[in-house]
């Protein structure tokens, strides 16, 4: 899986890009047909505490899934964006296997 990670006005650290990437790579467990993915790091202007934003695009064989959340830290949005394309991803799986 090709794994691109965009941080929007800012620099990630290696540490960051090192945790996303090991999350991403979990997504195979559920799919192994998984291309590629996107991973866009935004900061939201908002002063809210809540300002960081993680958007990921996930390319599979005839579809595309996506997942955008916001939270107060760069890796819980990470987290809470890759569990729902896991539960896309099942969802996917479920209606390959009817079809």
């Amino acid at each position: 899986m090709d794994i691109k990670i965009h941080s929007i006005r800012f620099d990630a650290d290696t540490k960051l890009l090192d945790f996303i990437n090991m999350k991403v790579r979990k997504l195979i467990q559920y799919f192994d047909d998984i291309i590629g993915a996107e991973v866009f790091l935004r900061l939201d202007k908002s002063q809210d505490l809540e300002n960081k934003v993680v958007e990921i695009r996930l390319t599979l064989p005839g579809n595309e899934l996506f997942a955008k959340k916001q939270s107060k830290s760069f890796e819980e949005s990470t987290d809470l964006s890759v569990e729902a394309l896991r539960k896309q991803i099942v969802r996917y799986k479920s209606k390959l296997r009817r079809a």
